[in-house]
Parts: structure tokens; sequence; C-alpha cells
């Protein structure tokens, strides 16, 4: 599995767990054991969850600061898992060999896939703010 997969499902868990309001450890454990068993990415996907699920609070505050007219509230849910993915990625995983750019790159990518006409637009430009604001 390549680190793009990865993300994808990442994402995905992401999205399931803000719709069902669980983000439990119970809920984690069965999304592994049923789409990332025995991945060569399985320490990647457990590092970026670790990340969100310890710091959504202050992943959201981010996300709202640089948000003009937004709030993580009103966001479609699809836009904030991946926003959430790729600010936990960027700001509180301590991982050298992703480079911000590829990070950024890829949510853009992943809002496209998942989103509305608009998503991709949506989350490049709160992570170009979040990017210039030296966060």
């Amino acid at each position: 599995m390549r680190r793009s997969e990865a993300r994808e499902l990442l994402m995905q868990m992401v999205f399931q767990m803000e719709a069902q309001s669980d983000f439990s450890d119970k809920a984690f454990d069965f999304f592994v054991q049923n789409n990332m068993e025995g991945s060569s990415q399985l320490d990647y996907f457990n590092k970026v969850y670790r990340c969100i699920a310890i710091n959504r609070k202050e992943i959201d505050e981010k996300i709202n600061a640089v948000a003009a007219g937004w709030k993580t509230t009103r966001m479609a849910r699809v836009d904030l898992a991946v926003l959430r993915l790729c600010v936990a990625e960027i700001l509180f995983l301590d991982e050298s060999d992703i480079p911000q750019a590829a990070s950024i790159n890829e949510a853009v990518d992943l809002a496209k896939k998942f989103g509305g006409e608009a998503s991709g637009k949506f989350v490049n430009g709160i992570l170009g703010k979040l990017s210039e604001s030296g966060e």
C-alpha cells in the first residue's frame, strides 16, 4: 500500500468517526482490522490518527483561525476530515520525510475526489493560509 492510499483510508475513517461522533479506540481498532491489517503503512496510519485524536480541538482551532467566514462546525464533513488529516500531518506529526507541499497537494486531491465541486479550492485556500501564517 502506498502512503497516498493510506491517507485516503485515514480520511475516510476520520469522516466516518465525525459522522458517528465516535473517535474511540474501539472504532479505530475496528477500522484498522477491516482495512489496514498487514499494511506497510500501518505505522504511519497509527501515528497520524493519534495526532488527530489527541490534538483535534487544537487542530480545529487552527483551522477556524484561518477559515474566514467558516467554522469547523459548518464545514462539509469531507472537507473537515481532509483538513484535520493534513493539519495533523503538517503541524503535529514529527516526520521529516513528509514535505508540507506534498501533504497539502494530496489533501487537495482527496477533497476533489470525495468532496463537492468547490472542495479542492476550499481546502487549498485554508491550508495555504495556514502555511503562510507559519503555524
